[in-house]
């Protein structure tokens, strides 16, 4: 799905608002497809939308998603907390909210200084040498290119993520309500394939992995040998490709790395097997009568 970013008109959204439109979308889906169920995959903060979709679904009764991937997704924030905990006191987290309800949004690049923050030698410093004091000009990187496409978060889902995050809350059984509906992840039991990277400095890779033990289906975790964005990024054919892979969920994170193998190549030929084991049969595409307007719709051009 491809969201609207956010103004300050849209201050008051919600994770209630964004699982509406989620549902929405996904009931269209299988209306046009035919199909009663999907293969829902979400990454980043979109793994916390996602996983939240699905046990809103398991609560209801509704089996609408058959397979869940998570790419670099963090939902149980206990224990090491991942290293955003360092700018987190309670007295960060309530300016935080304070500074996104004055403005009505929480401006994608502030939230990018933040995550430069948790790596300055890489993320800060390197360029400042190398730019700055050096004369050079910035190394063309299409990976940074694409990631300062920045989006922004609406001041009311921005505060129930700081909650989420401070109370770890949703991995917290009833404690996050949806619409009168207590969501408890023990409650999705679908496949997953959940993705982490062994460098992400936002969302560590033991922290994707706890996570995962929150979910009760038949979890295949894979590690990535990289970043937040490039352990996502990364199609076959690289030479430098390569990933862990472990059947086992044992409860810590370090057992589960110590009994992995490690797999040259890229993570996405496994991936595309296993969500081919989970797609049903080919057949062909619908004939769709008719569009609401034409692509790529005017919330992209507004």
């Amino acid at each position: 799905m491809s969201w609207r970013n956010p103004t300050a008109e849209q201050r008051e959204w919600t994770l209630a608002t964004y699982l509406r439109a989620l549902e929405e979308a996904i009931d269209t889906v299988c209306d046009i497809t035919g199909s009663a169920d999907v293969n829902l995959g979400g990454a980043c903060s979109g793994g916390i939308t996602s996983v939240a979709m699905s046990a809103a679904f398991a609560a209801r009764g509704i089996a609408r998603i058959h397979s869940l991937t998570l790419f670099v997704s963090v939902f149980d924030m206990a224990a090491d907390r991942t290293l955003l905990g360092v700018f987190a006191s309670e007295e960060t987290l309530a300016a935080a909210k304070r500074h996104s309800h004055a403005k009505g949004v929480l401006d994608g690049r502030e939230l990018g200084r933040v995550f430069n923050l948790l790596r300055p030698n890489d993320l800060i410093w390197s360029y400042w040498v190398n730019n700055y004091l050096l004369g050079n000009k910035p190394p063309a990187f299409d990976v940074l290119y694409w990631n300062n496409d920045t989006t922004r978060l609406p001041a009311a889902f921005h505060g129930e993520l700081i909650d989420i995050y401070r109370d770890n809350s949703l991995a917290t059984p009833g404690a996050v309500v949806v619409d009168g509906t207590p969501l408890d992840l023990g409650k999705i039991d679908c496949d997953a394939f959940v993705m982490g990277g062994t460098t992400d400095h936002i969302t560590p890779w033991d922290a994707c992995y706890r996570s995962s033990l929150r979910l009760t289906g038949n979890v295949e975790f894979t590690l990535s040998n990289s970043g937040h964005i490039q352990s996502i990024l990364n199609p076959p054919g690289n030479p430098k490709s390569s990933y862990f892979s472990n059947p086992d969920r044992p409860e810590s994170a370090a057992d589960w790395k110590a009994g992995a193998t490690k797999v040259a190549g890229s993570w996405w030929p496994r991936w595309m097997e296993w969500l081919g084991e989970r797609s049903g049969d080919f057949v062909d595409a619908p004939i769709i009568d008719a569009a609401l307007e034409a692509a790529p719709g005017s919330y992209v051009r507004g």
